[in-house]
């Protein structure tokens, strides 16, 4: 989970140098980090260790282009957002994109504010997702730390059994039960069942 923790770049992928350096000054003009990559082969072997940033796509470049790169960060389950830049023509091109899993895209020719705000907003819903993650592997490690028994108990005390129906159910003593409770909820960090299932349907992704 370190990757979660990485300063989130700017990664501008475009076959065209004029555009790759003229997003370059513009971006470090706002103190953003960014690197450049001519090709979407280039990105490719960049993205071969895990990375934390958006992309600024153009959608036609010369060998893979946008949409196909696009493509095949979905199928390597590469998860950044993407801003298209798009020329006049590739409208629909662009559209189709973002159905593919882009974020948003931009036309050219464009404002500098315009691309800036996108690009804002794009590192933003990063924060949001990295928090969103760091949360649920805290979570994950919480319900690791119970053994099997307690894991056991845990899913029946979930499910609204008494610590009596549960060591009839299990063979094993009421007093037993209690206390593979007290010993969950510490580990849960919980203070009464309420807690316990939010936090057990906060791991299963359900609100």
């Amino acid at each position: 989970m370190s990757e979660i923790y990485l300063q989130p770049q700017v990664l501008v992928v475009d076959d065209d140098e004029a555009m790759r350096d003229s997003l370059s000054c513009l971006l470090e003009s706002e103190h953003l980090s960014c690197r450049l990559f001519a090709s979407a082969n280039d990105f490719l072997e960049f993205c071969a260790v895990p990375r934390v940033g958006c992309i600024l796509l153009d959608i036609r470049m010369p060998g893979m282009d946008g949409m196909e790169l696009l493509e095949n960060l979905k199928e390597q389950g590469i998860q950044m957002p993407v801003i298209i830049i798009s020329g006049h023509g590739d409208v629909p091109l662009a559209v189709r994109a973002m159905k593919q899993g882009a974020l948003d895209f931009i036309e050219k020719p464009f404002k500098a504010q315009v691309l800036l705000d996108r690009v804002q907003c794009a590192l933003e819903s990063i924060q949001e997702n990295s928090a969103s993650s760091l949360k649920q592997y805290d979570l994950r490690n919480m319900f690791d730390a119970l053994t099997s028994r307690e894991t056991e108990i845990m899913e029946l005390v979930a499910a609204g059994s008494t610590s009596k129906l549960i060591g009839i159910k299990l063979g094993i003593s009421t007093k037993t039960v209690d206390t593979h409770r007290a010993s969950i909820m510490r580990k849960l960090d919980v203070r009464n069942i309420a807690e316990l299932v939010k936090k057990r349907m906060a791991l299963l992704g359900k609100h």
